[in-house]
Parts: C-alpha cells; structure tokens; sequence
C-alpha cells in the first residue's frame, strides 16, 4: 500500500476540524468529495457486523427549517451548510438476533454459510442476552446501535478533515419531534429507524480559536 498521508498529515486533519458552528453558504461540496465522505462512512466498522445505520443527506431546504424548528444545536447548520446529514440507528426489530435484517446480513450482505446461521444466531443470543445484558428493553438495542453510527460519524468527520472539509456533529435536537417529522416524511422505514446524530459538513465561515484539550497524560494510563 502506498502511504502517500504522513503522520503529520493527520495530525495536521485533526488540528484543523472543528465542530464548525456556522458555515459559508457560497461554498459547496463537490459531487466526489462528499462521495468520499459518504464512502467512509459505508466501509466504517460495526459490532459484529451490524451496519445498524443510514444516512439521510438532507438537502431540501423546506425539511432543513422543519428540522431547524426541533433541532436547537443546529441553528446555525442547517442554513449554511454545503450538506446536512442525520444519521439514523436500526431499532430492535432489526438488531435483534433473530430479525430478518440480520439474518440477510449475514447470508447475503456478509456470505456467511447457510448450514452456520443457527450457530451464529445462537452465539448473537447469548451476545445480546448474557454478555452486554442488550435486551433488557428496546432502548437499550437502541443505544447499543447508536454506539455503532458514532464510529461512522467518526470517520465522516476525519475523512472532510483530511480534504479541508469542516463539520459539526449535532446532539442538539428533540429526539421525540424529530421522529415526528422523520415519521410523517416516511423516513424511518415504518419503526426500523430513529434518528441517533446528527452531522453537517461545509466550510467555515469565520477562523475558529486554537484547540484546547487535556494534555496526553491526563487520560491515558499505561498497564504494563
């Protein structure tokens, strides 16, 4: 593999993101590069291979304001950005062990061997009922998807950073009258989906202060 991205080429990515408060609403994505974010986020990692997620690039306008309307973190978002993401998590009718989803996860989005589904179901059962207690209620399989759409907001992110693209992760929003207005547009694949985060993507408007964090030692230990 060719390593043409330094080191310092990612620490320069990470320097440079910021979660970007208002952007300039001249300025748009192209086509290939918001592709390549999209792309990041469809080849992120997921517990046992979920893929608990999709992404709703919100580009009208009219639903933008509605979202505005419920959406207090994103106020100045919304308007300005090139694109507006809201990502959403599968409920528990689809990340439970035994749902249609996930069997057509594993026989035909991973190939796994017919004659092994049983044994592998077997094994997500004890996964979601023993060892992470995941079924004590459905938000619970809830927040456990949510987990996994993080790791793809992750990488959205870094992936702009790393092309000069700002963004903004958004938790500022009223979950029950977002999913109201998800519902009545016919989002949410009839109780799949609930909205997890949210993420806009664009270019700053204005310079952001330096960044500021706790230095290395503050938060990591060495076990040795």
């Amino acid at each position: 593999m060719n390593h043409s991205v330094t080191k310092q080429d990612i620490l320069n990515a990470f320097q440079f993101r910021h979660a970007t408060k208002e952007f300039d609403p001249t300025k748009k994505i192209a086509k290939e590069d918001f592709e390549l974010i999209l792309e990041a986020a469809r080849l992120s990692p997921s517990s046992i291979g979920y893929e608990p997620w999709k992404f709703l690039v919100i580009q009208n306008t009219e639903l933008r304001e509605k979202l505005r309307e419920v959406s207090w973190g994103a106020q100045g978002q919304l308007p300005t950005a090139s694109h507006f993401v809201v990502i959403l998590a599968r409920t528990i009718k689809d990340t439970k062990y035994d749902s249609a989803y996930v069997k057509n996860q594993m026989l035909n989005v991973k190939k796994f061997p017919p004659e092994r589904f049983d044994e592998i179901k077997e094994r997500y059962k004890a996964f979601q009922e023993e060892d992470l207690n995941l079924l004590e209620n459905e938000r619970t399989m809830f927040d456990w998807a949510g987990k996994q759409t993080y790791i793809a907001l992750a990488n959205m992110m870094t992936a702009a950073a790393l092309i000069g693209i700002d963004s903004c992760p958004i938790e500022g929003f009223h979950f029950e009258q977002v999913q109201k207005l998800l519902e009545e547009e016919n989002l949410l694949e009839d109780g799949h989906l609930a909205v997890s985060v949210m993420a806009a993507f664009g270019y700053r408007k204005t310079e952001p202060r330096p960044k500021i964090r706790k230095d290395i030692g503050d938060i990591v230990q060495w076990i040795e």
